[in-house]
């Protein structure tokens, strides 16, 4: 039976969706046992996370308008500015750990954490922009769970102000235009193809799941300044 594009992106997410108990560093955050040295290294890691996230959703973005996709280069767009937001927003949060910009540039990015964006430039140089939609829409729905567990255990537990976890947040914070523009990509990619919006969903899906893996890796490298 063909499915909608909304269908889709809930069985896929639903498929990627990673056992919260089973993050290494988070529950340890919720709670309050994990070090505080772990937030700081969460915030260093993102200075450089960050910037190559936006670089690739640029890059996708021109791909698909290069490609006539319209709707996947509207959703790599704001994607693109909403790193640049989340940028922004970051500095409060390095600033509450008491790192200053000379030790912020001095930090060394461990390759368990970077590990994720360098897919994520993989995606963008060789990935159809269509399955990339779909595998980061499913991948998001688990890294905003994280950021919304957080936002409300780093005042509770570690003494960190609104302004500090105002980077958590926004990614914590729904995001119904980007969740419209998804299905629209989605949809929009079927149709040009004439399938169905599940018909082609077992690419996505493994991007999805490398995506996962990497994020996972993400939080074990941090778990270990816990």
């Amino acid at each position: 039976m063909a499915r909608t594009a909304q269908e889709l992106l809930e069985s896929v997410t639903a498929e990627l969706a990673p056992d919260p108990a089973a993050n290494p560093l988070v529950p340890r955050l919720a709670d309050g046992t994990a070090n505080r040295s772990a937030i700081t290294a969460l915030a260093l890691e993102q200075r450089s996370v960050i910037p190559a996230d936006r670089r690739s959703f640029l890059h996708l973005a021109t791909r698909s308008a290069d490609a006539g996709e319209a709707e996947c280069a509207a959703f790599f767009r704001t994607l693109a500015e909403g790193e640049t937001v989340a940028f922004e927003r970051l500095g409060d949060l390095v600033a509450a750990c008491g790192v200053d910009k000379t030790g912020a540039d001095a930090y060394e990015p461990r390759a368990g954490c970077q590990a994720y964006p360098a897919y994520v430039a993989w995606l963008a140089l060789n990935a159809a922009p269509g399955d990339v939609v779909l595998a980061l829409t499913a991948n998001f729905a688990a890294w905003g769970a994280c950021c919304a567990s957080l936002a409300r255990a780093l005042p509770a537990h570690y003494g960190f102000s609104a302004e500090a976890c105002a980077f958590f947040d926004f990614f914590a914070e729904p995001a119904p235009e980007l969740e419209s523009q998804a299905l629209a990509a989605v949809d929009a990619g079927a149709a040009g193809r004439g399938l169905d919006a599940g018909s082609a969903a077992g690419t996505a899906l493994r991007y999805g799941k490398l995506l996962q893996r990497y994020e996972g890796m993400f939080w074990e490298t941090l778990s270990h300044s816990a």
